[in-house]
C-alpha cells in the first residue's frame, strides 16, 4: 500500500486517492492546431523510466484537492506531495465534469 501525505489531511492510504495521470505530460497549448500524430503521442506514448516520476492524484475521499505527487516507480516511495495551482486544478475538475456528463 502506498502512503500519500496530503498537505491538508495528513498521511492517507492510496485507496483514498484516484490516479489522475502523468504529471509531467504537458497538454498541447493549441489543441486545434495539433495533427493526429501529435495527439497520439500526447495521449498514448510515454517514457517508462525507472526512478522518480511526477503524477497527478485527486484526494477523492478527503479534501478532494488535486495533488502533484513525486513517486519512485520502482520502490513506490512517495518523495513529495504538493497541491496543484488553482489553474491546473480547475482544468482537472472541468475534465472530470465532461467525463461525468458522458
Amino acid at each position: 500500500m502506498i502512503l500519500i501525505t496530503c498537505p491538508h489531511c495528513g498521511p492517507r492510504q492510496e485507496s483514498e486517492f484516484t490516479y489522475g495521470g502523468d504529471g509531467a505530460n504537458a497538454r498541447p497549448a493549441a489543441p486545434e492546431d495539433v495533427d493526429d500524430a501529435a495527439w497520439i503521442d500526447y495521449l498514448h506514448l510515454r517514457d517508462n523510466h525507472k526512478g522518480p516520476h511526477d503524477e497527478l492524484w485527486q484526494h477523492v475521499q478527503g479534501c478532494r484537492r488535486w495533488l502533484q505527487v513525486r513517486r519512485d516507480v520502482v520502490t513506490h516511495q512517495v518523495i513529495s506531495c504538493h497541491v496543484l495551482s488553482a489553474d491546473i486544478a480547475d482544468l482537472a475538475d472541468s475534465a472530470d465534469m465532461v467525463e461525468g456528463e458522458r
